[in-house]
């Protein structure tokens, strides 16, 4: 049986529903969940059946929640740069994709899930491709990342045509990966349905898709909406309404269906958001690297709608740092709505707790609290380009942080960075096999 964990931490930051910092406490953790939150003078520090961590200097926050990520591109960082969305996938990203084996794409998940852990993001909802996906669902169970992961679905494809596959194909093929993963390793990988986007499935393809989500509990709709202009006027053109309308007209919206980057939308698409709790995936860096354009966001909090954020793919961004996405997210919309909107704990929040509730596992993960997962990170704001205060400590993470100050991160108990070092995995050879798939993929293509 594995003994008890005690971290003694400088502070804990544990956004719970009082946003609480404490200060002087200690965090103890049983069998992967945390069991007990209090003055570390309770404790019997010398005489403690368990292991003590002692990271008095170290600040204590919930792992990062990243809702929109794509492990199959990270092979691909740096080779698809300076295009609009729509020749982005036509030119390099189909292409890429089409062009995964098992190797490269197993190296693929590897490399991304090693940089997530090295950022402090402990939690994903991931897209894949359309093959391969049992790869990449055996690395996030080998990893001991906690995760939604789904094969991508595409039937349609005018952009390369080489790249989709029969409906019924991707219908059977992804209801067979839900029912082997699906809930694996006591709900830490759970399956999130994934129609690419309107362009890419028919309309039949949705509905049914939406159907076994609602039949099969506690899983996710995993798609893209009002991505890009150019898209947008095709599905307008196709269907005579808005993205998100045509998904509403077609009833796969609901508190279950994931969207991602959601910028160029309407009042009505607005409304719809709002009345079917439907989730909104904001991925600032690669809305911006792509000239996609600026998701209105502090609408969407007004309005009650549900945001939280993600790196989305690599070859997009190109990095997959929860700091920069926390960072861009406030800056971005301040110009626009005014200094004081995204303050530093909002953006905090949509970070750990609101992505936690986003993907419906508010209860479990995204904040520090007695009976929630013992999913967690230290940071080190001891440095030189950190603000001499501790007085704002969201402003600090969200405005001056970034992937060096990751010192520990643990997920359901486990360490899996110590000391800035994954335990998980081993750089210098992740860097080794990626150069050579890479090399072997594109010769393929």
């Amino acid at each position: 049986m594995k003994k008890k964990i005690l971290i003694i931490p400088k502070k804990i930051i544990t956004v719970n529903s009082q946003n609480a910092i404490l200060e002087n406490y200690a965090l103890e953790i049983d069998n992967g969940t945390i069991t007990k939150i209090e003055s570390k003078e309770k404790f019997n520090l010398n005489n403690y059946d368990g292991n003590i961590f002692n990271y008095e200097n170290y600040i204590l926050i919930p792992g990062f929640v990243q809702s929109h990520i794509h492990l199959c591109q990270t092979l691909f960082r740096g080779l698809a740069d300076d295009l609009e969305l729509l020749d982005w996938l036509q030119k390099k990203i189909f292409r890429f994709e089409n062009a995964h084996n098992e190797k490269s794409i197993r190296t693929s998940a590897k490399l991304g899930i090693a940089e997530l852990f090295s950022n402090g993001t402990t939690t994903i909802l991931d897209m894949g491709t359309i093959n391969h996906q049992e790869i990449i669902f055996e690395e996030l169970i080998k990893s001991n990342i906690r995760a939604f992961a789904g094969k991508c679905m595409m039937n349609e494809n005018q952009l390369y045509p080489q790249f989709k596959e029969d409906e019924r194909s991707a219908i059977d093929r992804s209801i067979s990966l839900a029912k082997e993963y699906h809930n694996y390793d006591r709900g830490r990988i759970k399956y999130a349905f994934a129609p690419r986007f309107v362009l890419s499935c028919s309309e039949s393809l949705l509905r049914e898709t939406y159907e076994i989500v609602k039949e099969m509990q506690g899983t996710l709709y995993h798609t893209h909406a009002s991505e890009n202009i150019s898209e947008i006027e095709i599905i307008k053109k196709q269907f005579k309404m808005g993205n998100i309308e045509y998904f509403g007209h077609i009833g796969v919206l609901s508190n279950r269906t994931m969207l991602a980057h959601c910028i160029h939308v309407s009042e009505n698409e607005i409304e719809l958001l709002k009345n079917f709790q439907t989730r909104v995936l904001h991925c600032p860096s690669a809305n911006l690297k792509l000239g996609s354009g600026i998701a209105p966001i502090p609408r969407y909090l007004n309005e009650n709608i549900s945001v939280s954020l993600g790196a989305d793919g690599a070859p997009c961004n190109n990095n997959l740092n929860v700091f920069t996405e926390m960072r861009l997210a406030s800056l971005i919309q301040k110009p626009i709505y005014g200094p004081t909107t995204m303050d530093a704990l909002t953006t905090f929040k949509l970070a750990t707790i609101e992505g936690a509730k986003a993907l419906h596992l508010g209860k479990e993960i995204g904040s520090i609290e007695v009976n929630k997962k013992a999913d967690l990170v230290l940071l080190d704001l001891n440095k030189f380009d950190k603000p001499m205060s501790d007085e704002s400590l969201y402003s600090t993470i969200v405005y001056s942080t970034n992937k060096d100050s990751v010192k520990e991160v643990m997920v359901n108990g486990e360490w899996v960075v110590r000391n800035g070092t994954s335990t998980i995995f081993d750089e210098n050879e992740l860097v080794k096999n990626g150069k050579n798939e890479l090399k072997k993929l594109l010769g393929r293509i």
